[in-house]
């Protein structure tokens, strides 16, 4: 497998596609992408929506985009990453997923295909139907199902004469953190069922956190080990001395948070909620969206620099370990590791945490280490997309990043 530099489209290729929007021109984002030095394009391509068989042609053809919904003023997850999608537009996201295909070819580039359509895909869409249909599948028949899809879609790709594209499949994002059973033998079955369809593309399933420590646990019958790693530290300390990872805790927002927030943030109960159906279909809390979209981002990352001295070793130990751990995983398995998500983790859209120089100080440790332990894709920064701020601001250090680990 080619060394690969990834940048992390997610689902957001489809959900800010709109007018003035980050992927609104695939041909411009495409050229950006490969300028700062990418390779290769990560994605949910959807398998469930477009191949999965769970009649949602229609949605497949035309998909409302809504988010998670207005607000009295504004929207819900407008200050929280991945989340800030204001909707009021339908995209063809199956012809789209052809069109993207197409540019990367022409441009020699790749693309992960992947799913997060258990974790969080469907609740950016106007329609819940997608949401239904996904959950009505039996928890034991989820991966099985994926592989349908995706051995169904690949066919698609490969009577468009695109599969050359294709450098990975990945059955879904983050298992582990997903409405999904654990990595184990009907996993590696579902991989199997693709592969003996379509022999000449890689295929496994990605883990959020795999177990370092116990590496030996992850199961053999996977074409690359895609493992993400985040090393939160400081980030975790601040996350649950505000309390915003649960749900209907007592005394919420507590003081900590509350001296986080904007001058002009809404009160807990001014804010409201998403509709039930789409915190449902998401991975993220009422809490988390109610403080990500009222914090005030200098505070946040005053809060964590103030506090990382005493986290500084671990989280560098941690990055370093956990790749190396990957990297030897890979050996004894005889198949290539990428590093698909990095390197911090959760924060605030407008924070600088992580993109500031602590964050890159790590991130560049990591992308260091991985090269050093010969690891065969590495995303710069989870946040380093064209729907992220650093797209713009740190788009001189991505190019650097991106040209050191393919040199």
């Amino acid at each position: 497998m080619e060394r690969s530099t990834i940048c992390l489209w997610d689902f957001s290729w489809y959900t800010l596609a709109g007018p003035g929007e980050p992927y609104a021109d695939l041909e411009r984002v495409l050229d950006e992408t490969q300028d700062f030095g990418y390779t290769t394009v990560r994605i949910c391509a959807a398998p469930l929506l477009l191949a999965g068989g769970l009649g949602l042609d229609d949605l497949a053809e035309s998909l409302p985009i809504e988010g998670l919904g207005r607000r009295e003023t504004g929207y819900y997850g407008e200050r929280t990453r991945w989340y800030a999608v204001p909707g009021g537009f339908s995209t063809p996201i199956a012809e789209r997923l052809l069109q993207l295909l197409t540019g990367l070819q022409r441009r020699g580039m790749t693309v992960i295909l992947s799913s997060w359509e258990y974790q969080q895909s469907a609740a950016f869409a106007g329609d819940r139907r997608w949401h239904d249909a996904v959950t009505a599948v039996p928890m034991d028949e989820r991966l099985p199902t994926l592989a349908r899809a995706f051995t169904a879609l690949l066919h698609r790709i490969r009577d468009a004469g695109l599969l050359a594209t294709v450098a990975l499949v990945e059955l879904h994002n983050e298992i582990d953190f997903s409405l999904l059973p654990a990595l184990d033998a009907v996993a590696v079955r579902s991989v199997d069922a693709v592969r003996r369809e379509h022999p000449s593309v890689r295929v496994t399933i990605s883990m959020g956190k795999p177990p370092h420590l116990a590496m030996h646990r992850v199961p053999a019958g996977l074409d690359a080990g895609q493992f993400h790693v985040y090393s939160y530290g400081v980030l975790d300390a601040l996350q649950a001395a505000i309390d915003i990872r649960l749900t209907a805790s007592e005394g919420f927002p507590n003081a900590a948070l509350r001296a986080l927030q904007r001058a002009d943030a809404s009160s807990w109960a001014e804010y409201g909620r998403p509709a039930a159906w789409k915190l449902e279909a998401t991975v993220v809390t009422d809490q988390m969206f109610y403080g990500y979209d009222t914090i005030d981002a200098d505070r946040w990352d005053t809060w964590l620099l103030e506090h990382y001295g005493p986290y500084r070793e671990v989280m560098r130990r941690e990055i370093e370990s956990r790749t190396i751990a990957i990297a030897e995983w890979g050996r004894w398995r005889g198949v290539p590791t990428l590093v698909g998500e990095g390197w911090i983790g959760y924060t605030p859209l407008h924070g600088r945490f992580e993109e500031g120089p602590v964050g890159r100080a790590l991130a560049e440790h990591g992308i260091a280490t991985a090269w050093e332990q010969g690891v065969a894709g590495v995303v710069t920064c989870s946040n380093a997309a064209p729907h992220h701020p650093m797209w713009t601001t740190d788009a001189a250090w991505q190019r650097r990043m991106n040209q050191e680990f393919l040199r």
